[in-house]
Order: structure tokens, then sequence, then C-alpha cells
């Protein structure tokens, strides 16, 4: 599993054309959007980051799920990450550590 958080285009830089300034709950950071390259991303866009780079345009029903997710793992109410997902859901997942699913 990999946690991706949401992030508003502020700014695209013109020298700089795989760069954006992206808003992340306040914090304002510069973020490589090179792999959006066949749907570039513009200012008042939401994207998905991964360890800085930008992976994908997100709507607002994705953002605000993505939040609220965020916030139950922030408040710390779950125990463990298995809460928040089905026995089986990294079951077949190539990159999950062997026995990661079991419990």
């Amino acid at each position: 599993m990999c946690l991706g958080i949401p992030g508003r285009i502020v700014e695209l830089p013109t020298d700089r054309p795989d760069w954006a300034r992206v808003d992340v709950e306040g914090l304002v950071r510069d973020i490589n959007v090179a792999l959006m390259d066949e749907d570039p991303p513009k200012p008042g866009d939401w994207i998905l980051i991964h360890l800085g780079f930008a992976l994908q345009k997100m709507t607002e029903e994705e953002v605000e799920s993505a939040r609220s997710t965020l916030t139950v793992l922030g408040e710390g109410n779950v125990e463990s990450f298995g809460d928040l997902f089905p026995d089986d859901a990294f079951r077949d997942d190539p990159f999950a550590p062997p026995g990661y699913a079991e419990r």
C-alpha cells in the first residue's frame, strides 16, 4: 500500500516546466509533475502526490475521501491499518512484504 496525499496546484513556474508549486494543507511545496505529461495539470487542479511526484489528477470527491482517511489515521482512531481494509486487501499485492496480509 502506498500513501498518497492530495494537493492543489498553485503555480506552474515557466522556468521549471517539470515542477509545480502545490498547496498541501496550507504548506506550499515544489512537486515534480513530469509524470503527468499526457494530461498536464493547471493551477486549481487537485493532484495525488507520492514521494514528491504528482501521479494523477483527483476529483473533489477523491480529495474529500483521502482527507477523511488521513484524518482518521492522524487521530489514531484505529488500532491498526487492518481496521481500515478488508482482510484480503493486500493478499495479492506483489509489493507487500511476505506475511503482510496475514494476522
